[in-house]
This record gives structure tokens, C-alpha cells and sequence, in this order.
């Protein structure tokens, strides 16, 4: 099954708890779709780089899934018509990531260059 990574950002006025009912309906759809998760990571309420929806600020997730093409449609699908989702990406990859994203390493001020000689 081809892997893909999905983000997308919830409204800023949400609970940390709002965003995490979120991520499980996500989750709970590809798994019905026969698919698995992989990783799933909340990288938690960020700056946005512009306004949109009147909002400065969004609460960022990544979910990473090995599952069929109609999973993925069907939680876009939900995504879509969810309210407090503003905006979200799914990517198609060629293999999955490895450790943390980019994002989640930038946050804790180390490097991969440092984690590897430690």
C-alpha cells in the first residue's frame, strides 16, 4: 500500500483535547479503510505566516498512514467538512520518514548532526 503524510490545522480557540478528537476520527477512518498508522504527531499551536480566517495562530498535526487511495479520500472528505479544521495537505511518499519530523527536531534545539554523536 503506498505511504502518505497527512497535516492539517485545527483553529486556534480549540483544546488541546478538540485537536486530539480530531486526530482519532483520522485515525479511526483509515483504520476502517484497512490501512494503518504509522506516526502521528501534534506539533501543537504555532504562528501562522499570515492570516486566515482571522486567526494568527493554528494548532498543527501530522499523521502519517499506510493505507488505500479511499481511506485517505474519505478522511480529506471529513476533514473538509469539519469546522474547526482550516486547512490540511495529504502527500503521497515514496517511503516513510524516519524519527521525528523536521519540525518536532527544530523545537528541541538539537540537531541530527548532535543526536548521532551522543
Amino acid at each position: 500500500m503506498p505511504y502518505y503524510e497527512t497535516v492539517f490545522m485545527a483553529r486556534q480557540d480549540l483544546s488541546d483535547a478538540q485537536v486530539k478528537v480530531i486526530t482519532e476520527s483520522c485515525e479511526k477512518i483509515i483504520k476502517a479503510g484497512k490501512g494503518k498508522v504509522v506516526k502521528t504527531e501534534n506539533w501543537g499551536l504555532r504562528t501562522l505566516a499570515y492570516k486566515i480566517n482571522k486567526s494568527k495562530k493554528a494548532h498543527y498535526v501530522l499523521i502519517e498512514t499506510d493505507c488505500p487511495p479511499a481511506a485517505v479520500i474519505e478522511m480529506e472528505r471529513t476533514l473538509r467538512l469539519n469546522e474547526d479544521v482550516m486547512r490540511y495537505l495529504t502527500v503521497r511518499e515514496d517511503e516513510l520518514s524516519k524519527g521525528q519530523s523536521k519540525i518536532l527536531d527544530k523545537n528541541t534545539g538539537e540537531t541530527e548532526f548532535e543526536r548521532e554523536a551522543a
